[in-house]
């Protein structure tokens, strides 16, 4: 996809040099994080503005602007491998902490990655799950967590959680206390992760509006923009990629520079308390005056594909 935030990972041991310790802030006890007992701040508000203020466990202080962000891709490259997509719905990509002001970090713990940045090569993150018990989340994320084409899935779950979860405050090790379970950060981000996606259903309020994959019929961008934003409340970001619209036969001579593939959502948040609640205020993703879609805007200049045959079951 093109967009600017897969092109910062360069510049990732710049960002990181300030986080790279145990927790994003260093010194903090792994005691008395007892988030039941504290009424839950929204993050992005004035009461979440100085961490030194609240227990940063319990208040999302750090990545407070969320992004619940969903693929459609229509081929994964191991279908061989059993690697497929799911019929009729979105994949998950990843739950993003972006700052309140709308800029980001990313890599925000390397202790907690145990490779350079910006490749996940452990073991595959997958096998955190199970000495856990965690073998139905295990069995939703082959499913619903679908990697990038070229990726296998157990890779690029480590490279989600090592370039974003460990830039929330809430999922900091020491906010497990005294008695933390090895991986159980890990465990804990994948499923709240995969709750905000299941509260997320695009392709049911895509194909409510009559808007369904095609390779035969070309879209408008308010095709997706109105029942998305209607379904969720604000408005989304709309992703493409492929060629620009004014490169294509279709746009010549025009002005118009946006991609001409549908490809991924970005669903904006302030939170609750600790991300893991899952209680998010839907926000619009111009919130903090950025855009919210690098997509065409000509009248029927987005494909939005059907997947590849043998690719979803």
């Amino acid at each position: 996809m093109a967009n600017t935030r897969r092109r910062i990972a360069a510049f990732a041991p710049l960002l990181l040099a300030q986080h790279a310790v145990a927790g994003l802030y260093p010194g903090m006890s792994n005691l008395n994080h007892t988030c039941s007992l504290v009424d839950p701040v929204l993050s992005c508000s004035a009461g979440a503005s100085d961490p030194s203020a609240v227990d940063t466990c319990c208040t999302e202080t750090f990545g407070g602007l969320v992004l619940a962000t969903q693929f459609w891709n229509t081929y994964t490259g191991f279908e061989s491998q059993g690697q497929v997509l799911p019929k009729d719905a979105w994949t998950l990509h990843g739950l993003w902490p972006d700052f309140c002001n709308g800029s980001y970090t990313q890599y925000c713990d390397l202790t907690r990655q145990g490779t350079p940045v910006p490749a996940w090569a452990g073991p595959d993150i997958g096998t955190f799950l199970e000495p856990l018990g965690k073998l139905d989340l295990l069995a939703w994320m082959k499913k619903h967590w679908v990697a990038q084409p070229g990726w296998l899935n157990g890779d690029f779950w480590g490279h989600e959680f090592s370039k974003h979860a460990t830039c929330y405050s809430t999922f900091d090790v020491e906010c497990y206390g005294p008695a933390y379970r090895q991986h159980e950060e890990v465990a804990d981000f994948f499923e709240t992760a995969a709750a905000f996606h299941r509260a997320l259903p695009t392709w049911s309020w895509l194909e409510a509006s009559g808007v369904r994959p095609s390779n035969a019929t070309t879209f408008s961008l308010g095709d997706f923009t109105r029942p998305l934003t209607q379904g969720f409340g604000a408005i989304p970001y709309v992703g493409c990629s492929g060629p620009k619209y004014n490169a294509t036969e279709a746009g010549k001579g025009s002005t118009d520079a946006g991609y001409t593939v549908i490809n991924e959502i970005w669903y904006y948040y302030h939170v609750y308390g600790r991300v893991q609640r899952q209680q998010g205020l839907a926000v619009d993703a111009n919130i903090t005056g950025g855009r919210v879609t690098n997509c065409a805007q000509a009248p029927g200049a987005l494909h939005y594909y059907e997947r590849t045959a043998g690719s979803e079951i």
